[in-house]
């Protein structure tokens, strides 16, 4: 009896853990003994979800214990030339009889409903499609600019009626996956199409930040899998709003509380904004890594990252919290040619750039002249000062240097091996730590307080800068 009752537990145990999994049953007779896969859209990529031969009879079963996320997901076929999207939400135990002579009008999809409207939706918006890529691929080869205007015409209206049509189907079936997909899928509007004056330009700005999220819900995490979602976050944090730190900072910090009800959403965003602000694109920015890993991965908020994850963001915020633009930089206190010590903070001026360089960098052998002309034909003058950190243990190479380019006037410093090692025995934090030193030459222009104003930027445009700070005309680019 005991054996029996251990048997049936097994069996009840085994059909639950089933029940909340998934199995994705696909019939293509006309592929047999070849690899297809289950994929999902994510943004403008196909990432694979599972995959496996299609055996003798033209069937293949993918399937898992984890239920999976609701989306728009894929079947690859095999040569990867053909592909068959479906809906995925609550139900999944789902059969798809493919007919790879018309996918999108043969097909039979059964187990999940929100596929019948799904399938109908695609069928009435096929036509359009393929007219709307005919128009595309026409304008491409226009020659003159009459033929493009009137292929940019065919292709609005074309698309017009496609909007109405998505439209058609979220007023009729509101509460459907479909509906909810469609709507993130819309453009926001905008108060007026053709503003006249500058305040028209900013009522209409801020309408569209206003209502930009008006049709997606944070809290859905059915968006996800989806080829609009990502583009549409990213086209938000580059484009939409104001790329002040102070700006991007408020507004995770509004969406990942948004977030936090769908855990897919919330780790999405987390680990999205993490990689977009890794590396900064605009000087500043940098602030933001900070803040996500103090208030967030620091607090035990990321608990899906590997240790290696984590111990990564760790170490890049820590190098990022000791250079933030506006912060004072760290007082330096190394060694000149001469033997003595000279300390950063001792340097009065202005401003001070501090340099990192290696004589030995060819990038540096074209940079270091150039710093100097400039130093020597204008900052100078204007009590600007250079403190210039050898970066290799290069010693003979760097004093040769220095007299070859007459690079007197500037502080030239450099650590060595024993002053290193004591760093490293003390857990002091290294130069090259302080400052974010993984490329040569890197630059700083730190202000009169040795507050950091700019950094890891070119001489040109710290120059442009120092013009603009004296009344001069900034000097035109240069190619590097």
């Amino acid at each position: 009896m005991k054996k029996i009752f251990s048997t049936v537990s097994l069996v009840v145990c085994f059909a639950v853990t089933y029940a909340q999994g998934y199995k994705i049953t696909v019939h293509s007779p006309d592929y047999k003994g070849r690899l297809a896969y289950l994929a999902y859209h994510f943004g403008n990529k196909l990432n694979a979800q599972d995959s496996g031969i299609i055996s003798a009879k033209g069937t293949i079963v993918f399937s898992g214990k984890e239920k999976l996320l609701g989306g728009i997901y894929v079947i690859v076929f095999p040569g990867k030339t053909q592909t068959l999207d479906f809906l995925i939400d609550k139900s999944q135990d789902i059969t798809i009889k493919a007919d790879t002579t018309d996918l999108i009008n043969k097909t039979i999809i059964t187990g999940a409903p929100e596929n019948s409207l799904f399938q109908q939706y695609q069928k009435e918006i096929a036509p359009e499609g393929k007219l709307l890529e005919k128009e595309r691929q026409a304008y491409n080869l226009a020659k003159t600019k009459q033929d493009s205007d009137l292929h940019v015409a065919n292709y609005s209206k074309i698309n017009k009626g496609l909007l109405e049509v998505r439209e058609t189907y979220i007023t009729k079936y509101p509460e459907s996956m479909l509906a909810v997909l469609l709507k993130a899928m819309r453009e926001p509007k905008v108060l007026m199409d053709k503003p006249v004056t500058r305040q028209d330009s900013l009522d209409n700005y801020n309408y569209y930040k206003a209502h930009y999220w008006d049709d997606i819900t944070l809290m859905d995490d059915r968006v996800i899998r989806t080829p609009f979602f990502i583009p549409k976050l990213t086209a938000y944090y580059e484009k939409v709003i104001s790329q002040n730190p102070d700006s991007i900072i408020a507004e995770s910090d509004y969406q990942l509380l948004l977030a936090r009800n769908s855990p897919e959403m919330y780790k999405l965003m987390l680990n999205w904004l993490t990689d977009e602000y890794f590396y900064p694109k605009y000087m500043g920015q940098d602030a933001i890594l900070v803040h996500l890993f103090e208030q967030y991965h620091s607090q035990g908020l990321s608990p899906w990252l590997t240790k290696k994850q984590q111990e990564l963001i760790s170490n890049r915020a820590y190098m990022e919290m000791a250079n933030l633009v506006g912060s004072q930089g760290a007082d330096l206190t190394l060694i000149d040619s001469s033997g003595k010590f000279k300390s950063l903070y001792d340097v009065v001026a202005d401003y001070t750039v501090v340099c990192f360089w290696d004589p030995t960098c060819g990038h540096c052998k074209v940079q270091i002249p150039k710093i100097d002309s400039i130093y020597e034909a204008s900052w100078k003058k204007h009590n600007v000062k250079i403190y210039a950190v050898l970066t290799e243990n290069v010693r003979d190479q760097w004093t040769q240097y220095i007299r070859d380019h007459n690079l007197g006037d500037w502080t030239n410093v450099y650590q060595t091996k024993e002053m290193a090692k004591a760093d490293e025995d003390a857990n002091r934090t290294s130069f090259r730590q302080l400052y974010d030193v993984t490329a040569t030459p890197t630059l700083y222009l730190l202000d009169k307080d040795k507050r950091i104003i700019m950094k890891h930027l070119d001489w040109e445009q710290i120059n442009d800068f120092l013009n603009l700070k004296w009344g001069n005309k900034p000097a035109a680019d240069k190619s590097k």
